[in-house]
């Protein structure tokens, strides 16, 4: 299943909306895995498989409501932003790790494989974290799962133009935070 059949998802998630149970379960299963990346990127793998569960509930109580104006994987986004910002707008106080904690686990645990696989993974997430939230989607949604920046746009809610001043400033942010 590609991203190019959009127009399958969609009908999956009609006929979920519908009261199918099979077109549910093939809904889920063709796009848990875009979900759960576009929230480990906006709020880390630790948290990714909760706020998961929290869109796909989301989900099940909008189903019926959903009318295909849009793809059902960019309403299905949506959702999966807005069930991101309500959880940090919930738990503000939620410390992140900083890079130094970061350091001390690769420190503790380096991979006899390659040692230079963990600190560049760490380096890269810790890059992404510093990034403005708003930002860190854009990226994400556009150079890492692959969305234009028109879906990209529906997905965060915002204009076109938005979307690539954002890519354009969080490109910007990484070259000058790798240096």
């Amino acid at each position: 299943m590609s991203r190019h059949d959009e127009g399958y998802v969609t009908d999956l998630a009609l006929r979920a909306g519908r009261g199918d149970k099979a077109a549910l379960t093939e809904f889920i299963r063709l796009t848990q895995d875009d979900v759960w990346r576009l929230l480990a990127h906006l709020a880390g793998p630790q948290h990714a498989d909760d706020l998961t569960q929290e869109t796909y509930l989301r989900v099940l109580g909008s189903l019926p409501r959903f009318q295909g104006r849009s793809s059902a994987r960019t309403w299905l986004l949506s959702l999966a932003r807005r069930a991101w910002v309500d959880s940090v707008r919930h738990d503000m106080a939620r410390p992140r790790k900083s890079t130094a904690e970061y350091e001390d686990v690769a420190a503790r645990d380096p991979s006899p494989d390659n040692p230079n696989t963990w600190g560049d993974v760490i380096d890269a997430r810790s890059l992404l974290d510093d990034l403005p939230p708003e930002r860190r989607e854009a990226l994400v949604l556009t150079q890492v799962l692959g969305y234009t920046y028109e879906e990209a746009a529906k997905i965060a809610g915002v204009r076109v133009g938005t979307i690539r001043s954002r890519v354009a400033r969080a490109r910007r942010d990484l070259i000058a935070g790798s240096n």
